[in-house]
């Protein structure tokens, strides 16, 4: 029958907590509104959960056809309202040029407080997305693999899909066997996928995804029993090109098809 999909996740601005919508529509870079907003610091260098964790802590609500915005920090203080685009500028993620626009409005200066830094809050015109390149932009783990490595570790507490911020988690495969699908046609809900190749993990995984907190050592297990991927070393999960948009939905099934 396949696997199923159990969660999904998105992050309207990159690094902040995550949203899990029961359905999303799939376009052909990825979901709309998915890493719609991300942060600089004062060099003009991305600001994410790698270089603070509590980035986290804040929870982001996200309408893509009204444009409200509203942030929830942990002591119970919001910034919302409805965003509204400044001048285009010049902005570099992961060494490659993304078209970007500076937002006003309350949230870049609530930010910033938070975190005790100035920070720039920008709109990415085609998403934030790790490394747009031809391996893609739609990621899958299995809760199969999230229980290996739980096994692994020899940790008690289950480790948490939301560690690995992946877009979709899949239940009913065998630990890591979605790193079968690459090279692979997928179909996934309404949408079909092309898997390119799996996903090495930073620290931005040992985190609590609540907390921020570093509390699991993710990378340090994953360098003893899976140092090197097809694509990438620490592989955890895949990703791919979208062939077909379209709609996925929690509890649809995910298919492997062809070779791509």
């Amino acid at each position: 029958m396949g696997a199923r999909v159990v969660r999904i996740s998105i992050a309207p601005v990159k690094a902040l907590g995550l949203v899990h919508p029961d359905e999303v529509v799939v376009g052909a870079i990825g979901v709309v509104g998915d890493r719609r907003f991300w942060l600089r610091d004062e060099s003009g260098r991305l600001f994410n959960g790698k270089r603070d964790g509590r980035l986290m802590q804040i929870r982001p609500e996200w309408d893509e056809s009204s444009r409200r915005l509203a942030l929830a920090f942990p002591d119970g203080e919001r910034a919302e309202g409805i965003v509204e685009l400044g001048e285009q500028v010049d902005a570099i993620m992961y060494g490659e040029l993304r078209s970007s626009r500076r937002v006003a409005g309350p949230w870049q200066d609530a930010i910033s407080e938070f975190v005790g830094r100035p920070l720039e809050l920008l709109w990415a015109d085609d998403g934030g997305v790790d490394r747009l390149t031809d391996q893609g932009t739609v990621s899958l783990v299995s809760t199969a693999s999230l229980e290996r490595l739980q096994e692994e570790m020899g940790e008690e507490r289950p480790v948490d899909g939301r560690r690995f911020r992946m877009l979709f988690e899949l239940e009913g495969l065998e630990a890591h066997e979605e790193d079968t699908w690459i090279g692979r046609h997928v179909q996934l809900g309404d949408t079909e996928l092309v898997v390119r190749g799996d996903i090495g993990r930073c620290v931005v995984t040992s985190r609590d995804p609540d907390s921020g907190v570093v509390d699991m050592p993710t990378l340090v297990t994953l360098a003893a029993y899976r140092r090197e991927g097809r694509n990438e070393p620490l592989p955890f999960g895949v990703k791919g090109t979208v062939r077909t948009p379209g709609r996925v939905r929690v509890g649809d099934i995910a298919v492997p098809l062809s070779s791509s």
